[in-house]
């Protein structure tokens, strides 16, 4: 049997095989785990900043779901721009969008985590306390993951995202609180 009669004709499809799926994760996980970090990231802080300036669940969830899909959107966009840009090696339009897709893809799935403690029925823990300790495992998680395409080991990887993302998260906290402080409104 020749080559050409194992391959499948132009208008059968091929099921993806296991190695074509870890091929394309393996091509797009940089991207992935960058949108998946500043989803995580960006998100928790909205949520801080909300919990410390004492505001409502419903403002944290139409401002968390606002900025998700808006900050999503907009580092999607940035990384087809950056693709578009390079002068060496320049990707066509569709391959540079499937790169941001990719980012946008990691950036709403991550991101949704900390969404998801104030979205599930109560769990007997304090909303924003349960938003921390998903957000914090997460953002391990995906630190760690960094050790596939890159030199770094997954432990310290995992332990620099989450340190990054704490920091974030604190930040946005206290600055939450001081608005609502010189706006007499919360606490």
């Amino acid at each position: 049997m020749s080559d050409s009669d194992r391959r499948p004709a132009d208008s059968e499809e091929r099921a993806p095989s296991d190695a074509d799926t870890a091929s394309v994760i393996r091509r797009y996980l940089p991207e992935l785990i960058y949108g998946a970090n500043d989803g995580i990231v960006t998100t928790f802080a909205i949520v801080a900043g909300i919990v410390g300036a004492s505001l409502s669940t419903q403002a944290i969830l139409i401002l968390g779901f606002a900025s998700l899909f808006a900050d999503g959107l907009s580092m999607a966009a940035s990384n087809v721009s950056s693709e578009r840009s390079k002068n060496k090696n320049r990707p066509s339009l569709r391959d540079a969008s499937r790169h941001g897709f990719a980012t946008f893809t990691g950036f709403i799935v991550a991101g949704c985590v900390p969404l998801l403690a104030y979205i599930l029925p109560p769990l007997g823990l304090p909303r924003f306390e349960l938003a921390a300790g998903l957000a914090a495992a997460t953002l391990f998680v995906v630190g760690a993951s960094r050790a596939f395409f890159s030199d770094r080991r997954a432990f310290p990887a995992g332990l620099e995202m989450l340190v990054v993302g704490g920091a974030a998260g604190g930040i946005a906290y206290a600055v939450g609180r001081f608005g609502a402080h010189l706006t007499g409104g919360g606490v």
